[in-house]
C-alpha cells in the first residue's frame, strides 16, 4: 500500500514537471515577449485610470501638461475612485492670453494645483446620480454645483458635460470650460 502511495506521489510530480516544461517557452529571437513573461497586472489597456485615459486622448494634452507640472499624476493614479472632470484643449484656449503659461512656471505650481484639485471629487458621481442643484465638494476643499436640464449636464453653470468615460480609478466627465475655484 505504501509503495502504491509513493509511486502515485512520483508520478504525479514527473507529470507536473513535464507540464511545466511544455508551458515554459525559450525567449523568441525576434525581441517579442511571450505571455508568460508579462505579469497580469499590467494590463494597461483594458485597465486604464483616469491619468492613462488622459493621456491617451489627442483633446487633453494640455490638461495632461498642467498635471505633469503640477507634480499630480501619482496622486492621479490613486485606487481613487475619482470624478474627474477634464477640460478639453479648446477650453484652456478660452483663458484669457497668457493664464496657461503663466500657471505653468514654477513659482505658480500651488495656483495651478488648486486649479486641478477644483476638477477632482473624490467618489464616483455617475451621471443618473448628478441631480439639477447639487452640490459636490472637490479635493481643493471647494464646491462645484450641477445642473442638470432635458438629460444636459452643465458645472457651475457654463461647463457642459461633452461625454463620460469610465476608467479603473473612477469617472472622467470631458468639459469644455476651465472650472476656476471661487476666491478664498
Amino acid at each position: 500500500m505504501k509503495k502504491n502511495f509513493w509511486l502515485m506521489i512520483v508520478t504525479a510530480i514527473s507529470l507536473a514537471s513535464c507540464q511545466n516544461a511544455e508551458n515554459q517557452q525559450a525567449p523568441a529571437s525576434s525581441g517579442e515577449v511571450s505571455m508568460s513573461t508579462v505579469p497580469a497586472a499590467e494590463d494597461n489597456v483594458s485597465q486604464q485610470d483616469v491619468v492613462q485615459v488622459a493621456i491617451g486622448s489627442k483633446d487633453h494634452t494640455t490638461l495632461v501638461a498642467a498635471v505633469k507640472q503640477a507634480e499630480l499624476v501619482e496622486v492621479l493614479k490613486k485606487t481613487g475612485p475619482y470624478t474627474v472632470f477634464a477640460p478639453v484643449n479648446t477650453a484652456f484656449d478660452k483663458l484669457p492670453a497668457g493664464t496657461v503659461d503663466g500657471l505653468m512656471k514654477p513659482d505658480k505650481k500651488s495656483a495651478l494645483q488648486d486649479i486641478l484639485e477644483y476638477h477632482v471629487s473624490v467618489g464616483i458621481y455617475k451621471e443618473d446620480m448628478l441631480q439639477d442643484g447639487q452640490v459636490i465638494g472637490q479635493v481643493n476643499s471647494q464646491n462645484i454645483t450641477i445642473s442638470k436640464k432635458d438629460g444636459k449636464i452643465k458645472v457651475n453653470g457654463t461647463a457642459n458635460v461633452l461625454a463620460a468615460i469610465p476608467a479603473s480609478n473612477g469617472l472622467i466627465y470631458v468639459i469644455d470650460e476651465v472650472l476656476l475655484p471661487p476666491k478664498k
